[in-house]
């Protein structure tokens, strides 16, 4: 039986400079950093999550075909892949940070009917969300 969601994948065209990214300007942890054959596996989390990582796979590594490698690379790099949503308590205070600290928003600090949302892109070009819940919609409550 499925227990959750443990690692999930971020590509990326440079595993050091994303890893800086997340470490450096998102306050992340290394949890991984290893060789591996031809390939490098490197995982960040938050602090506060330890049962989730992100692996930063890299597009020119094994396990993509050329073709496939490229194509990925493009839809990266123009920014149409949404690589998730990330929960804070502070949705505007992190906004203020992150954006200090060099990150790209495409949307600053909103009130939706969830809480209030931004969106960031990284270093590669995925986007984010970055929400704060309300009180009112909680979603560990009303939906499992």
């Amino acid at each position: 039986m499925i227990k959750g969601l443990g690692i999930s994948t971020v590509w990326t065209t440079d595993q050091q400079r994303t890893k800086a990214f997340f470490t450096e300007k998102l306050g992340f942890e290394v949890r991984n950093d290893l060789a591996m054959g031809d390939m490098r596996w490197v995982t960040v989390g938050a602090k506060d999550q330890p049962g989730v990582e992100l692996a930063l796979m890299s597009l020119d590594g094994p396990g993509l075909d050329p073709e496939s490698a490229e194509a990925l690379k493009k839809l990266v790099a123009k920014g149409v892949l949404g690589a998730g949503a990330f929960r804070t308590d502070d949705c505007r205070g992190d906004y203020e940070t992150f954006r200090a600290r060099g990150v790209e928003f495409l949307q600053e600090p909103q009130e939706r009917p969830y809480g209030i949302e931004a969106i960031f892109r990284d270093d590669n070009g995925n986007w984010y969300s970055l929400t704060e819940r309300s009180e009112e919609l909680d979603f560990s409550k009303d939906f499992g």
